[in-house]
This record gives structure tokens, C-alpha cells and sequence, in this order.
């Protein structure tokens, strides 16, 4: 995973395809807690994180938001008490991009700190 997370996302242009299947599974072995999920026929890397009350995944909640602006790669975040679901793809390949994988290594080190 320190490998993801020291890299930095790069621009992807319209009409690029998704990553294949394999590059997807060898990544995903490296992103501990992290699925890919579908939704509307799009794969999505997501995870729940947990955290003992709102006031605590309200700033994770924001730690995330200032990441994805630095990265200019945003993620849907759904905030509830005691958890937040993040869930990266790349709108532009309509599915999931290296770049994925890089912002959900920096989201789980967000965890750490």
C-alpha cells in the first residue's frame, strides 16, 4: 500500500477503457478492507471506516474531501454516526482507473493519522 499512496494521480482522458479484471484483483490485494462493488454496471472501489461518534466521521469526512481536491479526484462520501463509505471510479473510463486504487491507499493512510 506505501507504494500507492506516495503516488500522485494523473489526468485520464474521455474514452479510455477501465482497467482490465486482473489489474484490478493484483491491486486490490494490496488495499486491505477495500471491494469492488457495482453499481449501474460500473466497478467502484469502496469501504466502510467506523469511528466511535459523528463529531469523528465528520473529519475524516472533511480530511478526505481536502485529499480528493489536492488530487483533483473526488470520491462519493456518505457520512452517517460512527461511520463513513467512501467509494472511488474514475467517471471518465466509466469504471476503475490506477489512479483509484492510488486515492484509496492515501484515503485508508487518512485513517492512521
Amino acid at each position: 500500500m506505501d507504494e500507492l499512496k506516495n503516488k500522485t494521480c494523473i489526468p485520464c482522458s474521455e474514452g479510455s477503457a477501465p482497467m482490465p479484471e486482473n489489474d484490478i484483483r493484483k491491486l486490490l490485494e494490496r488495499l486491505p478492507e477495500w471491494e469492488v462493488s457495482t453499481d449501474d454496471g460500473i466497478s467502484r472501489l469502496q469501504r466502510t471506516f467506523s469511528f466511535r461518534d459523528f463529531k469523528s466521521a465528520i473529519a475524516f469526512t472533511n480530511k478526505v474531501g481536502e485529499l480528493a481536491e489536492v488530487e483533483q479526484h473526488h470520491p462519493k462520501l456518505v457520512t452517517e454516526w460512527g461511520k463513513v463509505t467512501v467509494v472511488w471510479w474514475t467517471h471518465s473510463v466509466k469504471g476503475l482507473h490506477r489512479n483509484d486504487f492510488i486515492m484509496a491507499a492515501k484515503t485508508s493512510a487518512l485513517k492512521t493519522e
